[in-house]
């Protein structure tokens, strides 16, 4: 039996050096993908293979000149650790254990007709080209069947998201989350079919304080269907209050804000209950309004509540209409929202600020009515 430890020994080695081989030469092919799927405005300033993956140091995409585009950078990353299922490499089939992203930076850019884009060099589809005879289509979707990646999971670490909205108003709202720690579970490249698990936290950025954002659940990018739970804690409502109040309306000086929100897509039809809480809320000098409210009323009821007033609200539409507006949504919900809360007390106060302002044709009497036709339906429903 000892005589024959050798030949073991000897075939072991063989298998390893084949294997060793096989795999170097199989993640160069990697390499090459990923040099290629860069594209013309990819860079790297290393690409190694390595033990067991491929490390991706120094990258960036950069953002087409000629596009309208807010920053210089599409996206850029310290390192990317990809991990391949070794086996199903060395068959020539790409699939992905995991990817891992440290030191991440990436813009997501929001348009005024509420289109959303996050690396669209990568992720845009490219220009349809002329139409191909049926042999040439046919191989054209063999290829792409091919091309398709199953990922394990990618890891983000010390991420950094910038995000610019021209939806709200003339000049884009910027906001930026910092600190990032996410996970995104099983997604399908290019494709993005099926349901991906995503959870992730993050440190939003203020101008007085920093909040955390908090999100889990779980996305279809092909279907168009999520469920998502949201929580916001401690945010500072001055990066905020475009979400919140209208433009012409009074600003905030200082607050908090926390947000609990459990939003659903199906079927192109949004559904999100939630609860939103604000604290210590100081209003800019000025006679506009607050949430519907004369900025006197909303300082006087702020007061009376010792600046902090909890609200639930939901968000609901049909988001493939085109005259649905999150944004209007959210502005309508929370003014609604606002005046059942404060509930009677707002109603009479509405109507001592009426009589100060020059009774039926005042400005407070348009307010006092809505608010009226409100607490009488909600009267009518607790009978």
């Amino acid at each position: 039996m000892s005589r024959r430890w050798p030949i073991f020994l000897a075939l072991a080695a063989a298998v390893a050096l084949a294997g060793g081989a096989a795999w170097h030469q199989a993640a160069g092919a990697l390499r090459t993908r990923i040099a290629r799927a860069l594209g013309p405005r990819g860079e790297a300033r290393e690409i190694n293979v390595g033990l067991g993956g491929v490390d991706i140091l120094g990258l960036r995409i950069r953002a087409p000149e000629n596009a309208a585009w807010p920053e210089e950078d599409e996206l850029r990353a310290r390192r990317v650790r990809i991990e391949p299922d070794i086996f199903e490499l060395l068959v020539a089939r790409l699939s992905i254990e995991s990817i891992r992203i440290e030191g991440a930076y990436v813009v997501v850019s929001r348009a005024r007709d509420g289109k959303t884009r996050v690396v669209p060099s990568l992720f845009d589809p490219p220009p349809e080209p002329p139409p191909p005879d049926a042999r040439a289509e046919e191989a054209q979707k063999e290829s792409a069947g091919k091309t398709a990646i199953d990922i394990g999971r990618i890891v983000v670490s010390d991420g950094v998201v910038e995000f610019h909205d021209a939806s709200i108003r003339a000049t884009p709202v910027r906001l930026r989350v910092e600190q990032i720690e996410a996970t995104v579970g099983r997604p399908r490249l290019p494709e993005a079919r099926g349901h991906t698990s995503l959870k992730l936290d993050g440190i939003v950025k203020g101008r007085r304080q920093d909040g955390k954002l908090s999100i889990d659940g779980s996305f279809d990018p092909a279907a168009g269907e999520s469920r998502l739970t949201t929580k916001l804690r401690d945010v500072d409502m001055t990066a905020l209050q475009p979400y919140l109040i209208k433009a012409a309306e009074i600003g905030v000086e200082r607050g908090s804000l926390d947000l609990d929100l459990k939003s659903s897509v199906a079927n192109g039809k949004l559904r999100a209950p939630g609860t939103l809480t604000l604290s210590g809320l100081g209003l800019t000098p000025g006679t506009a309004t607050f949430m519907g409210l004369p900025r006197e009323t909303a300082l006087n009821l702020l007061k009376d509540r010792k600046g902090r007033i909890s609200m639930k609200f939901t968000l609901e539409g049909d988001i493939g209409d085109p005259r649905f507006s999150l944004n209007e949504q959210m502005a309508v919900r929370l003014g609604s929202s606002l005046a059942g809360t404060l509930g009677v007390s707002l109603e009479s106060l509405v109507k001592g600020v009426d009589r100060g302002a020059g009774g039926a044709n005042g400005p407070a009497q348009a307010i006092g009515k809505s608010v009226g036709k409100l607490l009488g339906k909600q009267r009518k429903g607790r009978r």
